[in-house]
């Protein structure tokens, strides 16, 4: 379980991170990652949100996949910057998933979605 104050519960937190933060996807799991500035001198805990819809499965399915991720990200909140939140948005592939694959998919996307964009990347069309 993740400790109340590094759960994301607003909607508008949801929303910021998701127009703002970085996206990186790995089956069946869309990463959203937003780290603040530096010189804002954010100093609270990371935060993490969840997006089960019901294309997942049932309650039950959402609700297991939900506390499968929510566990595997506990560790991962800690190697982040202070002030990062993530959203964490569950497509219905991850039903499928055991706990192991979770795990790498959810650490390659937050790895992806943490790197800085690369320099040859072209910029507009």
């Amino acid at each position: 379980m993740l400790a109340a104050d590094q759960r994301l519960r607003r909607s508008d937190d949801f929303a910021t991170v998701i127009r703002r933060g970085r996206r990186a996807a790995r089956n069946g799991l869309v990463v959203h990652l937003h780290t603040p500035d530096p010189a804002d001198g954010v100093t609270r805990r990371p935060r993490a949100g969840f997006v089960v819809p019901r294309a997942v499965g049932s309650a039950v399915t959402r609700n297991t996949v939900r506390r499968r991720l929510r566990h595997l990200l506990r560790t991962e909140l800690d190697r982040l910057r202070p002030g990062t939140d993530v959203v964490v948005r569950v497509l219905p592939d991850a039903a499928g998933r055991s706990f192991d694959e979770l795990g790498r998919h959810l650490r390659e996307a937050l790895a992806a979605a943490g790197r800085p964009r690369s320099a040859g990347r072209r910029e507009g069309g």
